[in-house]
């Protein structure tokens, strides 16, 4: 944990927190911090700074924090990703927010099993922890917005296009010519699918609405992989 991650609820007063639950834990099992010590902190959805420790036991570290630090900038991204399998997802959604990816859109297509939809890692609270371990890792505070969209045909040819409005929109597809391009670092939307990619007639309502179908190269990645991969390429 690269950054303690603070709630409104944690702030006893405006500049102390007093945390009790996992966070304490950590400080005192694992990272082994002690009053007197000072850890890199940050509001959640608002600043960072540091916390002095000014007291602690088992149940409890209380925190003097001073939060004036911006935190990074985010990415111009939005990534639009077929549901993965829950443990691939759980990962991708701690890399993404580690990234600075903060607009993800999790979406149907024909290779999604049903069953993805009634896993528990949907639930909003685990959504937001999994975030949360990816801001503290890469020290940020600013958490990703996840939408989850069940109709592929409706969110494609209704939403998609006004995302897409005055971006770069690219399609990320094995199968295609041209190859996606390195260091854009301009305001994109981000299509990837599933196991297996998008059937031909997906890929086609996709090309209508505007996104470009790209690769990376001949090498099939994992999606987990390939979100990574694509991210760092355009975005360098």
């Amino acid at each position: 944990m690269n950054l303690i991650l603070l709630e409104d609820r944690d702030f006893i007063s405006p500049d102390r927190v007093m945390l009790q639950d996992d966070r304490c834990r950590h400080i005192i099992r694992v990272l082994g911090a002690k009053p007197g010590d000072t850890l890199v902190c940050g509001r959640k959805n608002a600043k960072m700074g540091t916390g002095l420790i000014v007291s602690e036991n088992m149940q409890s570290v209380e925190m003097e924090v001073n939060l004036d630090q911006d935190p990074p900038a985010p990415l111009p991204l939005t990534i639009v990703l077929s549901l993965p399998r829950p443990k691939m997802l759980k990962r991708i959604l701690q890399s993404l927010a580690s990234l600075g990816v903060k607009e993800i859109f999790l979406i149907n297509s024909r290779r999604v099993e049903k069953s993805f939809w009634d896993s528990g890692v949907l639930s909003q609270a685990d959504i937001q922890r999994h975030l949360a371990i990816g801001l503290c890792q890469a020290r940020d505070t600013l958490v990703p917005r996840v939408h989850l969209k069940r109709f592929f045909s409706p969110f494609v040819k209704e939403e998609l296009p006004e995302l897409g409005r005055n971006k770069k929109r690219i399609l990320a597809h094995p199968k295609a010519h041209s190859f996606c391009p390195v260091g854009l670092n301009s305001d994109t939307v981000l299509v990837i699918g599933p196991e297996g990619g998008f059937i031909d007639l997906e890929v086609q309502t996709l090309v209508d609405k505007g996104f470009e179908s790209m690769t990376m190269g001949p090498r099939i990645l994992r999606v987990e992989t390939a979100v990574t991969a694509l991210v760092s390429r355009l975005f360098t």
